[in-house]
């Protein structure tokens, strides 16, 4: 399985879903992106390694590691469990016994997703379907402030849209869509197996 097999390529453990519910009917369960997604994304889209991608909802960091294994590019994982962050920052020391040249370029925060700071140097955003679009709307907000002090290319990456975010990005901001991936044995049964990148327009 690959889900095996890359956990054990990288020195980590990804596995698993959330035990229970959260409380807030704002912020979803725990689901890490599959690893065979990972990878149809990742045939199609390229990040450089003076990249620096946030992953909202980062859970255990599964894609932080997967993205910094392939590109050296900068990931920051946001989550707000204190569970799920404690075995991000457990994963962490596992795959840098590995990977010791690549300390600086991963960080975890635990926080909510909307009350992260963002970075002058962020530039690439993903989320997969982790809260409910009041929560989207507000990050997706602070991201724009941010650009207007600092301008810089932005992409936002899309796993498993859900409508509402679909439906706010094309109708509300000024990010259009640069790409579609879908999965293909997948996406003929679910529409919603597939990723969207947004790039905002200026």
């Amino acid at each position: 399985m690959k889900e095996e097999y890359y956990d054990k390529l990288l020195n980590i453990k990804t596995t698993g879903d959330q035990k229970g519910f959260n409380q807030s009917l704002h912020y979803h369960r725990y689901e890490p992106t599959p690893y065979s997604a990972l990878e149809a994304l990742f045939n199609e889209y390229e990040l450089k390694s003076s990249d620096r991608l946030v992953d909202f909802g980062c859970g255990k960091g599964r894609l932080n590691f997967y993205v910094n294994y392939l590109y050296n590019t900068t990931v920051v994982g946001i989550e707000m469990n204190e569970t799920f962050f404690q075995e991000a920052v457990a994963n962490q020391h596992s795959y840098l016994k590995k990977n010791k040249s690549r300390k600086n370029k991963i960080h975890f925060h635990r926080c909510l997703a909307e009350d992260y700071q963002i970075n002058p140097s962020d530039n690439r955003f993903y989320f997969f379907n982790p809260f409910s679009i009041q929560v989207f709307r507000n990050i997706i907000t602070n991201i724009l402030l941010s650009v207007e002090k600092s301008a810089r290319e932005i992409e936002v990456l899309l796993y498993y849209p859900s409508a509402d975010y679909i439906y706010f990005l094309e109708n509300h901001t000024h990010f259009e869509l640069k790409e579609e991936v879908k999965l293909q044995k997948l996406y003929a049964h679910n529409s919603h197996e597939r990723f969207l990148v947004y790039r905002l327009a200026y």
